[in-house]
């Protein structure tokens, strides 16, 4: 079963089109990679699937509420403590056990420490455990692993691994090695847009967050 799908997908950035041409279908228990340099348009192709941004052209094929988006800031509220910032996003989600977020991500120990208290390390621990409370079957992860350690890379991939298993899927741009080797890459360098294309793409309502 499909979870997504990309239909010659254009997606600018800063009034340019970045990519364009891009066609893709994501199953139930699979994950894709996104690789491509710096400024080739990742975060803003990434945005776009989520509906967070509107693609230049082209459409995306997607169930309405079932992603869960994941970027580069953590979404903590840090006067609440870890157990209560997972609460917080249960309840939005109608998920009401956090105990698997906890595990997932080895939180436990640092269960009620206020969330403006963790390290970095520990507060992306805790911004990738709440993919768990959302319910959703469609992880879109920016960079996901950024201020992780080795050993949390694996925590992370370990929860990446349990998730398709359960029939999710996960679309994710990283330049590391998760250690998935079931997943699929995708390079974007082929589908970097023409100069002629960048100069006529028309400017986003959110640049400055892509």
């Amino acid at each position: 079963m499909s979870l997504l799908a990309v239909h010659e997908l254009a997606v600018a950035r800063g009034g340019l089109r970045a990519v364009e041409g891009l066609s893709f279908s994501l199953d139930a228990g699979r994950a894709l990679i996104l690789r491509g340099p710096n400024g080739i348009g990742k975060t803003t192709l990434l945005r776009s699937v989520a509906g967070l941004q509107p693609p230049a052209g082209g459409r995306v094929e997607i169930a309405p509420e079932s992603v869960a988006y994941a970027a580069h800031a953590d979404g903590l509220k840090s006067a609440l403590s870890v157990v209560e910032n997972l609460r917080f996003w249960a309840n939005i989600f109608g998920q009401p056990d956090i105990a698997p977020a906890l595990d997932a991500m080895n939180l436990r120990e640092l269960a009620e420490r206020p969330a403006g208290a963790l390290s970095a390390g520990q507060k992306r621990r805790l911004g990738l455990a709440r993919l768990l409370v959302t319910g959703r079957p469609l992880w879109v992860l920016d960079e996901p692993t950024v201020s992780l350690d080795a050993e949390s890379v694996a925590l992370f991939a370990g929860l990446v691994r349990a998730h398709l298993g359960q029939g999710g899927a996960a679309l994710i741009a990283t330049h590391i090695d998760l250690g998935l080797p079931e997943a699929e890459i995708l390079d974007l360098g082929p589908y970097r847009a023409r100069l002629g294309d960048r100069q006529n793409a028309p400017k986003s309502f959110n640049e400055a967050f892509a």
